[in-house]
């Protein structure tokens, strides 16, 4: 289909962009289009004004001084999963971003853009919840910094208004840590039906300390804090296996084509015991 039409400003600047929105009452975001513009496409969404942010540099790179990785928002998945600090200290988020969709995808798309459509299937925000990480947002007022755990407001939903643009987001350092990415789908490239971020720290043979998020399993991404709970001190699969059973305690899943209620939360637990696992190295 083709969209509806709307008025198109291409801002370089992050104060450019924030003057554009402020200057509609219909505006919506263009970072690198993977989710903006099948919606247009569709027409489940016809903004007026398109304000492009593709070509803010300000808003690309990533910087690993001090105790966290900063990521701009407008860097692409290519460019996050193949950083080297990404890889060496949020390796966990590299994972994840390696099974989004296609090249293609990964080369036009941008972390940003996936964390503030927060569609409840993608990979990247039960990563940025588990992993704790600090969203920066630009609005009229200032930047203003908001935790994983407030961002992810509902399907499609998060912490981020109208008249505001996500600049960053902060991930503490993992190093030593290990992680794993494990999602179910039915085909390749297809969105997960349930996808689970796992990182542990190991001690002495054992688990010291997890962390735990799910997609797929209801509007938002899910911490899975009984899990982490249970998980310490685990040190065998039969330790992991029923530690991951707590993984279906308190999720909403929904139905559709793809899975009912009880196939997702089965396939909750049965993918974090795998994630779990491999993240700790115990088979």
């Amino acid at each position: 289909m083709i969209p509806a039409a709307f008025d198109y400003t291409r801002a370089t600047t992050v104060d450019e962009a924030l003057t554009a929105l402020a200057s509609s009452d219909d505006a919506k975001i263009l970072g690198g289009g993977q989710s903006l513009l099948p919606v247009l496409r569709q027409r489940l969404n016809a903004p007026e004004l398109i304000v492009d942010c593709s070509a803010i540099d300000e808003i690309k790179g990533i910087d690993a001084g001090g105790d966290k990785v900063t990521i701009g928002a407008g860097a692409t998945h290519h460019a996050v999963m193949n950083d080297p600090a990404v890889k060496a200290s949020v390796e966990l988020l590299a994972q994840a971003t390696e099974t989004v969709a296609d090249p293609q995808i990964r080369h036009r798309g941008t972390l940003g853009g996936s964390l503030a459509h927060a569609d409840p299937r993608a990979d990247q925000p039960p990563v940025a919840l588990a992993l704790d990480a600090e969203f920066t947002i630009a609005g009229p007022s200032g930047k203003r910094t908001v935790p994983a755990s407030e961002f992810f407001i509902g399907p499609f939903e998060t912490a981020v208004g109208e008249d505001e643009l996500l600049v960053s987001v902060a991930f503490p350092k993992y190093d030593g840590w290990g992680s794993h990415y494990e999602k179910f789908n039915r085909t390749a490239q297809a969105w997960s039906i349930v996808g689970i971020a796992a990182a542990v720290r190991m001690d002495g043979g054992k688990i010291a300390e997890a962390r735990i998020g799910l997609t797929n399993v209801g509007g938002t991404p899910v911490r899975a804090t009984a899990v982490e709970q249970a998980l310490v001190g685990a040190s065998s699969m039969a330790e992991i296996a029923a530690a991951a059973e707590r993984a279906s305690d308190g999720i909403e899943p929904f139905a559709d084509e793809d899975a009912d209620v009880e196939f997702r939360k089965h396939l909750a637990r049965v993918l974090t015991k795998r994630a779990v696992a491999k993240a700790a190295g115990i088979e």
